[in-house]
């Protein structure tokens, strides 16, 4: 009798109805890739960048831990904001008709210099802001070459290591709970996916490497580490892989293809942080890339379940051949398509909620705000993501379909780890 497997996702182990030719072709262009990844890794390695003191631009040199110890809310003077870093920086004209409440808060130092002393500042323009308490905790901006009465801001933020620690916490365990060893294998590959984009990517882009480069090598190791990582060393997550680096250099070609088109520059509020702490950075360029980075999670998850969902597909009839896995992996992924694409609007539109709220109550058109540049942006960025979702669909179950599909044998079940 002819023998197989359950494959349980990627991770079960190859069988013999897998194509011998393909899986060598495949380990090839894997091995190729990886090869390139490295030596990617090593000619854009970041050094050690000088940095910019942040206080000679007014950015906070610490954030120091302290506690609320008193508060006093008021109506700010002249009924208008008067801080100059808000819009308007005081003028009673911007702020006409509307009543700015401001406050003064007192507050323990728990850390920094000065730590176990109190100090009090004047904070603006606080209605909307949640109320502050006696017994908050607190993140005050130290600003160390200030006068002394202005070493310490009234922008400080909460304190919310503690809540987004338990959620972590949370999250993982669930994870782990519901995939067991493979979930906590997708842990391990998340944690290396944002090790690389704090290890790598953000260093190397301030030591001056061109963006795009820097995120093809960063999502090809991402890739990698994530794919083999949480689904194991096997011909099917290959496939997964390589339908993944396969989509992301369409996104690539389609991103820079259309913000020239469009003319974006990449500009806002954070570039311009950008600018003045990294020097000659190509934000252009930086765009490109985010676009890139940004589509690489959706990819992944399209193409796993793809390679998945074929192989399934062969173990629940083995006289299936390479056109009839073909056709009812892509069934399958014109559901998934569906689904993720309107996933990836609503991520966005979610992100972009209040940007959208203000063009709306300025009465412009649809049209109009659609094509503002920091609209259009986003509008790009999903559409160009979008496209790379659907080309993976048909790359990815072809690849998947070619090597399960070599041989037609019967099969034997086994367990999600591949054992009789």
């Amino acid at each position: 009798m002819g023998s197989g497997h359950h494959h349980g996702g990627l991770r079960g182990r190859d069988t013999e109805a897998f194509d011998p030719d393909v899986r060598r072709v495949l380990a090839v262009v894997a091995a190729v890739l990886g090869v390139a990844t490295l030596v990617g890794l090593v000619l854009l390695w970041p050094g050690a960048p000088d940095r910019i003191d942040p206080g000679a631009l007014g950015i906070a040199d610490e954030y120091v831990p302290a506690t609320v110890t008193a508060t006093d809310e008021f109506v700010c003077p002249g009924g208008g904001a008067a801080d100059p870093g808000v819009p308007g920086g005081g003028d009673p004209r911007f702020f006409e008709g509307v009543e700015s409440r401001c406050a003064t808060a007192t507050f323990r130092l728990d850390g920094g210099p000065d730590e176990g002393s109190e100090r009090t500042v004047d904070r603006y323009d606080v209605a909307a802001e949640p109320e502050l308490r006696v017994g908050d905790r607190i993140v005050v901006p130290y600003l160390a070459d200030a006068d002394e009465p202005f070493q310490y801001s009234g922008r400080f933020e909460r304190e919310r290591g503690a809540p987004m620690l338990v959620l972590a916490l949370m999250f993982a365990a669930l994870v782990v709970l519901q995939g067991r060893l493979r979930g906590l294998a997708a842990l391990a590959g998340l944690v290396a996916s944002i090790g690389s984009i704090l290890v790598f990517v953000l260093p190397a882009i301030v030591d001056g490497r061109p963006p795009v480069p820097v995120v093809i090598v960063a999502s090809s190791l991402i890739a990698f580490l994530a794919l083999y990582l949480a689904h194991g060393f096997s011909a099917l997550t290959t496939v997964a892989l390589l339908g993944t680096l396969a989509s992301l250099a369409l996104v690539g070609v389609l991103s820079w293809v259309f913000t020239s088109l469009t003319v974006l520059s990449g500009l806002s509020d954070e570039t311009q942080y950008l600018r003045a702490f990294g020097g000659e950075i190509d934000l252009r360029g930086l765009l490109l890339a985010g676009m890139m980075l940004g589509a690489l999670g959706a990819l992944d998850d399209m193409t796993v379940t793809q390679a998945s969902a074929v192989a399934e597909l062969r173990v629940a009839n083995p006289a299936y051949g390479f056109t009839e896995l073909y056709r009812s992996g892509i069934r399958i992924g014109r559901d998934h398509v569906a689904s993720t694409v309107n996933t990836l609007a609503l991520a966005y539109a979610g992100a972009s909620l209040p940007l959208l709220l203000v063009f709306v109550s300025s009465s412009q058109s649809f049209g109009r705000v659609l094509t503002s540049e920091i609209v259009a942006t986003e509008v790009v960025r999903t559409l160009v993501g979008s496209i790379g979702l659907v080309a993976s669909v048909p790359l990815t179950t072809a690849l998947a379909a070619r090597l399960v599909g070599g041989r037609r044998t019967t099969t034997v079940d086994h367990d999600d780890e591949g054992n009789a």
